[in-house]
């Protein structure tokens, strides 16, 4: 069958699927050039300046402002619809790259994302990156972040707090910092393959090693070792898995099947569910780790799946 006979649903799909496997060749390509398993110096600026081309790779949608700006030396953006837009929430976005890489420029991709599905103003921030500034800097900075939105009059119900990989660690750090602080928690969590399990011990990690074009275990032991040298990886406040959750926010899920942490957002989700923590989680057939950055329909549906939890649970 020729491709101009096939019917627009056949041809969207097939397009889809040709998109899909070219975004895959090049995530391997870059992932290959960036020596992302080295902690050495020249080795981590390539990988940090591949973390600049997928933000590239990945550019953000149109009809956005993008405000950056400096608040207690640590650099911020304001990601803001430029048409009409709510302001009762704001979602509060923190950056994956495995706590050494990341930075505003790839921030802004999901910011805008998330900005254009629920109408919310979004608040990046750059934290500091390991092994420079290991644990607990970045936590350290997400409550800068946090107070900075609670100065500006936000109420806590009001902050969506959303996150990727270790972002998405990050996220539940947060949330877990707060109330052990005695602190009022976020109102929502919205959590892209989050890095929950610093240990490595869902069956993922070997299971999908094959299939995953982004992530390998050399990698995870990689940044985790810079994140938090000589430490016990499964202390609750570097693996949220295995936190107290009682009382955690309602909780958004999305994880890609062929993806080693997998098994992280799975186990995260029953914990959740056995704190009675209402939670939400899709996995996505054929996808990736944090998928949602790129040009692709399972990418906008996600979206959409996002603006539906939050309206849910309002």
């Amino acid at each position: 069958m020729k491709y101009h006979s096939l019917l627009p649903r056949e041809r969207a799909e097939r397009l889809n699927k040709r998109l899909t496997e070219g975004m895959m060749s090049a995530l391997k390509t870059i992932h290959s050039a960036t020596s992302p398993d080295s902690m050495d110096p020249a080795d981590l600026n390539r990988q940090r300046r591949g973390q600049e081309v997928l933000g590239r790779l990945a550019s953000p949608p149109i009809g956005f402002s993008w405000e950056p700006f400096t608040h207690h030396q640590m650099s911020m953006a304001w990601v803001r619809p430029e048409r009409g837009h709510q302001r009762r929430r704001v979602i509060l976005y923190c950056h994956g790259g495995g706590y050494t890489s990341g930075n505003l420029g790839y921030a802004r991709v999901l910011a805008a994302k998330l900005s254009a599905a629920t109408g919310c103003e979004a608040l990046a921030f750059q934290y500091r990156l390991a092994p420079e500034h290991p644990y607990p800097a970045a936590l350290e900075d997400a409550l800068t972040a946090w107070d900075y939105l609670m100065h500006l009059g936000y109420g806590a119900r009001d902050v969506i707090v959303a996150g990727d990989s270790a972002g998405g660690n990050l996220a539940l750090e947060l949330t877990l910092k707060l109330k052990e602080s005695g602190r009022f928690l976020p109102g929502r969590l919205v959590l892209f393959s989050p890095w929950t399990d610093l240990t490595a011990s869902g069956a993922s990690y070997q299971s999908a090693r094959e299939l995953d074009p982004m992530l390998t275990m050399n990698y995870i032991q990689a940044v985790r070792s810079a994140y938090a040298p000589q430490t016990d990886w499964s202390d609750p406040h570097l693996s949220p898995l295995f936190a107290d959750l009682h009382g955690f926010p309602p909780t958004l899920i999305h994880v890609g099947e062929r993806e080693i942490l997998r098994d992280d957002s799975t186990a995260l989700a029953q914990k959740l569910r056995e704190a009675e923590v209402p939670c939400v989680i899709r996995t996505w057939p054929d996808m990736w780790h944090v998928f949602q950055m790129f040009p692709l329909k399972s990418a906008s549906e996600a979206m959409e799946h996002v603006a539906d939890f939050l309206q849910r649970y309002d």
